[in-house]
């Protein structure tokens, strides 16, 4: 009689195995192709300079970029003490503890626990006509459950979570992409305020010696107070810029001390003429920014992981196959609870059809499918930007390339006009006005080439950032 029983127990189990693995063949989980996205990246740099190959400037290491050393030792010390670092690298152990729950969904669940209950039977109830007093109840009881996964609900759970860990992995990458061109661009930033506080300094020097110049003239009547006193304006001008550039050092190191994670300091650097960045602009295909950037990597990632949610979420309106055991030790008697007597299990297997749930699966469904669009849309206008910055930054050092060529000749004949100025002054041949507007304009032409140069350096940073150099 038992063997029928258990015969009869198994092929039902057979049956709903059978019934499942038909049902599967009306809705498999889909797998996530790549959008079409060519009308994207086609121009997306808007510019004819583009090679044939691959081949990327973001592909260099910024330790072959940046060769300055105390540049290199910053960018190290950032990437290791930063805080948003920091920051991301611990939600990107969040993730992948989800990705390692995903890949467990696949196993049973178990749990084991013992019990012991004291029951006082009523005497009119259905047992209590038959015991007398309480019934002590003993049980060590083991439960296992596993879900079948006949429809790749439980495989698109975890292509999901999977996704969403290297969605956090790459938005580490970003910020280390971020940071490295933060820490490039304010140190270059601090070189370019040496070299205006210099100039400042040169300038002060040969103003104060201009007022005593002046001074001589007045005392010789060549020239009146008015003079003494624009040139004395003039000299105080110039310390006060001094003041001010030196206070903008004070306060982009300070910038620097929080890119580095550290309290506020001085920081040792080189000088702005000997920096030289030997790397050729090389963009490559616009296409390798899906590879390249990690904000684009990032946004691909949260449309796989929505896509995947959209698969659980179709499922959901299919049956459930699980099996579930239990079995253990249960007595009447504490000292008879190991007895091979007080043995038993019990194993029951069935399929859940959701039929009314408040409509909670088909808003589900629907929530998913819109933020999957969502996700598509934010993937290909991240693909845009990508493509903006690239077209920016290159055109911004195209520019100033150019631009630092027409400073450099302004300088010199701006140079040349004050000194000409100064000796026509001594000799009684130039108007004193003439001589402070050549003053001013050489200061200000010395300044503006010094920031045409920090321009240059910037927009190579900005381009390494933008091509998505810097994490690897």
């Amino acid at each position: 009689m038992k063997s029928i029983i258990k015969h009869r127990n198994f092929s039902k189990g057979a049956l709903l195995l059978v019934v499942g693995f038909t049902l599967q063949s009306c809705f498999v989980a889909q797998d996530y192709v790549r959008p079409d996205i060519q009308s994207e990246t086609e121009a997306l740099y808007r510019t004819d300079n583009l090679p044939t190959d691959s081949v990327s400037m973001a592909d260099v290491s910024w330790k072959t970029l940046f060769t300055d050393q105390y540049l290199q030792n910053y960018i190290e010390e950032g990437l290791q003490n930063n805080m948003d670092v920091r920051i991301a690298l611990q939600q990107m152990l969040a993730a992948e503890a989800y990705a390692k729950q995903g890949k467990a969904g696949y196993l049973p669940s178990a749990s084991i626990g013992a019990n012991a209950t004291h029951q006082e039977l009523s005497e009119n109830s259905q047992f209590g006509s038959l015991f007398s007093g309480g019934i002590d109840t003993y049980d060590i009881t083991a439960n296992l459950s596993w879900e079948a996964d006949i429809w790749g609900k439980i495989r698109s759970n975890k292509r999901a979570t999977q996704a969403g860990y290297l969605q956090s992995v790459a938005g580490h990458q970003l910020i280390k992409t971020q940071l490295v061109s933060s820490i490039a661009s304010t140190y270059y930033n601090l070189l370019a305020l040496d070299a205006q506080l210099e100039i400042t300094k040169q300038t002060i020097a040969t103003r104060e010696s201009g007022v005593k110049t002046i001074k001589a003239l007045k005392d010789a009547g060549q020239v009146t107070q008015v003079a003494v006193d624009q040139n004395i304006a003039q000299y105080n001008s110039a310390r006060a810029l001094q003041v001010d550039i030196e206070t903008a050092i004070f306060k982009t190191e300070n910038t620097l001390s929080i890119l580095l994670g550290k309290p506020a300091q001085h920081f040792e650097r080189s000088r702005l003429d000997s920096q030289n960045i030997e790397q050729d602009i090389v963009l490559g295909v616009p296409a390798t920014l899906l590879s390249n950037r990690p904000d684009v990597m990032a946004a691909e990632y949260g449309l796989i992981q929505s896509f995947e949610l959209t698969n659980v979420a179709n499922s959901n309106f299919y049956p459930s196959l699980t099996l579930t055991a239990s079995g253990g030790f249960q007595s009447l008697e504490l000292d008879k609870l190991l007895n091979a007597n007080s043995l038993f299990a019990t194993v029951v297997g069935g399929l859940t059809q959701p039929i009314f749930n408040q409509r909670k699966l088909k808003t589900q469904k629907e929530v998913a499918i819109a933020q999957q669009e969502q996700a598509l849309l934010q993937f290909k206008k991240t693909l845009l930007v990508a493509g903006n910055e690239v077209s920016n930054a290159l055109y911004s050092y195209e520019a100033e390339t150019k631009k630092f060529e027409f400073r450099k000749n302004e300088v010199e004949a701006l140079r040349t006009a004050e000194a000409n100025s100064e000796e026509l002054l001594k000799n009684g041949y130039a108007n004193y006005l003439d001589l402070l507007t050549a003053r001013e304009s050489a200061l200000s032409a010395e300044l503006n080439i010094i920031d045409s140069k920090l321009q240059q350096f910037v927009a190579i940073v900005d381009l390494y950032e933008a091509l998505g150099g810097g994490w690897k």
